[in-house]
């Protein structure tokens, strides 16, 4: 944390447990996965990929595996979503 967003006593005993319980669960996961990675590079990646439907383990385990089914779908050049 580099700064708190309340100054009330309450307000910054509340954003101090919920840093505690996030970095917990972090060391959690990190403990249980195979590939190793670095706590602050696994905390940028749970950010990232945080409001996405997705397995972490399988993620973060292997990451390049879903790297390598995108590149090989064959994309067309002037793909374009359509609003319609």
């Amino acid at each position: 944390m580099k700064y708190f967003y309340g100054e009330s006593a309450n307000a910054i005993k509340i954003q101090i447990w919920v840093t505690l319980i996030a970095n917990l669960l972090l060391m959690i996961m990190k403990k249980k996965l195979i590939r190793s990675w670095s706590f602050s590079g696994l905390a940028t990646m749970i950010r990232i990929t945080l409001m996405y439907y997705v397995d972490f383990y399988s993620l973060f385990n292997h990451p390049e595996k879903d790297w390598e089914m995108l590149l090989s779908v064959d994309w067309k050049e002037d793909y374009q979503l359509s609003i319609f």
